[in-house]
């Protein structure tokens, strides 16, 4: 979590935020996981309450389930019944570990300065042609939401900036409109992009 007020909302407010209604982002999990081999090794990296992990789980992949708060991480583990690694995408220090990484909705936390080191990390993470998704709030500055959670707020172009020059490949950004817990309406930025 990259400030206080951030880490200060998920912690206060877990157990809503967990037990919320979510449509789980279906059609994104499947194409993600229709890019790895049957039971090939996925890192969530904020995986809030599990939803997510627990779907991919069901169709036969090794999971590793994390998340920034401790507090989250525990009504993640009460949903899919195995422990959950609280840490920060910053502290993302595995290599060559993962076929995956599955970052839905949550690298749109980290403090623009330090996305680009996340990111290498996370292909560090990977094996050779390993595929990340990401996704992200679009827009032109940093913020805050009015819940006082930090968001980077990207555009296409200047996430497809970092990942070039970060070494990416098969870089693909799509654009939607959607919502969020804040209940907004959101334009949401998928990245895929591989190793």
């Amino acid at each position: 979590m990259p400030n206080d007020s951030t880490s200060s909302f998920y912690a206060e407010n877990a157990e809503t935020y967990a037990n919320r209604t979510r449509s789980l982002p279906k059609l994104e999990l499947d194409a993600f996981l229709a890019g790895l081999a049957p039971g090939a090794s996925i890192l969530e990296l904020g995986c809030g309450a599990g939803q997510d992990s627990a779907y991919m789980l069901q169709q036969g992949f090794d999971v590793t389930p994390t998340d920034g708060s401790a507090e989250l991480a525990r009504q993640a583990e009460a949903r899919i019944g195995r422990p959950v690694r609280v840490m920060l995408f910053q502290h993302l220090d595995a290599e060559n570990a993962y076929d995956g990484v599955w970052a839905h909705a949550s690298l749109l936390h980290v403090p623009r300065p330090e996305l680009p080191d996340v990111f290498a990390r996370i292909r560090r993470a990977l094996r050779p042609s390993g595929l990340l998704h990401a996704s992200f709030k679009a827009g032109e500055a940093e913020g805050h939401d009015g819940l006082g959670r930090y968001y980077n707020y990207p555009s296409a172009a200047w996430l497809s900036d970092i990942l070039t020059n970060g070494g990416w490949r098969d870089i693909a950004i799509a654009e939607h409109d959607g919502g969020g817990y804040d209940g907004k309406p959101t334009r949401w930025l998928t990245v895929s992009a591989r190793q």
